[in-house]
């Protein structure tokens, strides 16, 4: 086929309904929609004040009709990715070579597993025409994190362009037919739901009380306050937050659907809040503060409360975002997720495969030892 390789300084270099028609049947697609791109972009979340170019990569054919697209970033640097390469950077730096820039394909700040090649159609000549684009571009390395959807096709391009593959493991709720709350909390084993309830009944001792809101029923002051909570917690951490107020209200203008926020409250008025992405009958949980602190109350925030919405809404699976192993006591399994990685230098490109093949093992067994440790009954 007769394409050509254009970049892209802005999302909105394309219509909304070009980039959108490529986005796949996947429970993630709308995560990388022109909607959600767009907001990141608008509210001053990218750019090269950042540290994250926007560079996105688009193919196009003889008849100047959208092909294939992915999300791309020159990146200077490491945060806001959640797959953790500062080691790799660091051994650069030791022996006089720059790691930044490099390349990376993933939804900014948000490690939810989904597609990140987006294509029309199936053409087998688009995935190599990508990766070479990419070797092409002056840089370390290009990286694309927590990629889900690819075919078989796929996997042998990027192995034979010598691209390496990382696993992970984050922690997902699923649906088992649970009628209600007190059903799923029957599922579990007697020490992890007599810990469940007893972290309830102190968030309700201490009489907070939720409600969650979604779509035309969030206004600005909704979000204000949100986002009141999300940089408080933030800084509290030593961080100044990713994101910005004009980013979530930019987001819900455009895709008003896609937020669900609970939000607590004390006698003084609401307290804290979590908010959850959502799509279709799967939902990503994201963010979470609190404006005045009470013990227990993340968990009620973060996981109870989602998990009696998904019941009630028909949501089958809710996604806790990175890490955070005592999720697996609160009903979440372990689920594997996938990154891959290409380093223009041969010799740290050795010593990265090796250290991959090394982790690769110790996750697998990580999985392992980790289903041992399941939440549920042995029978569930």
């Amino acid at each position: 086929m007769d394409y050509r390789t254009r970049y892209l300084d802005r999302i909105i270099e394309v219509p909304a309904s070009a980039w959108d028609s490529l986005l796949p049947e996947h429970p993630a697609a709308g995560l990388v929609s022109h909607g959600m791109l767009a907001a990141f972009e608008e509210a001053d979340c990218l750019g090269p004040q950042t540290g994250w170019e926007v560079h996105h990569w688009t193919l196009w054919d003889a008849e100047d009709n959208l092909v294939a697209a992915m999300p791309l970033y020159r990146k200077w640097h490491s945060y806001g990715e959640y797959v953790f390469d500062w080691a790799w950077a660091n051994a650069y730096a030791r022996h006089g070579f720059d790691y930044y820039p490099k390349w990376l394909s993933a939804l900014p700040f948000t490690p939810i597993s989904g597609p990140r090649l987006l294509r029309k159609h199936n053409d087998l000549m688009i995935m190599p025409r990508m990766l070479a684009d990419l070797k092409a571009l002056d840089g370390s390395s290009a990286h694309c994190l927590f990629s889900d959807g690819l075919n078989e096709s796929d996997l042998k391009a990027m192995l034979e362009a010598s691209w390496m593959r990382r696993t992970g493991v984050q922690f997902h709720w699923y649906q088992a037919n649970y009628k209600d709350f007190e059903d799923f909390l029957n599922a579990l084993s007697q020490s992890k739901r007599k810990k469940i309830r007893a972290e309830r009944r102190k968030v309700n001792e201490q009489g907070i009380r939720f409600e969650h809101k979604t779509g035309a029923d969030l206004h600005e002051n909704d979000w204000a306050f949100f986002y009141a909570c999300y940089e408080r917690t933030y800084r509290m951490h030593g961080n100044a937050p990713y994101l910005t107020l004009a980013f979530f209200l930019r987001l819900h203008e455009s895709q008003p659907e896609r937020s669900v926020l609970f939000l607590g409250h004390d006698e003084l008025g609401p307290c804290c809040a979590s908010l959850l992405f959502r799509h279709k009958d799967r939902a990503f949980g994201r963010y979470w503060g609190a404006i005045r602190d009470y013990p227990f109350v993340h968990f009620e925030a973060c996981y109870y409360q989602p998990i009696e919405w998904a019941i009630r809404e028909g949501i089958q699976c809710i996604e806790g975002g990175a890490q955070g192993q005592h999720k697996m006591a609160r009903g979440f399994d372990p689920a594997p997720t996938e990154s891959w990685h290409w380093l223009r230098h041969p010799s740290f490109a050795n010593a990265v495969e090796h250290f991959l093949s090394k982790e690769g093992l110790h996750m697998e067994h990580l999985l392992d030892e980790l289903q041992e440790h399941r939440a549920f009954k042995s029978v569930r």
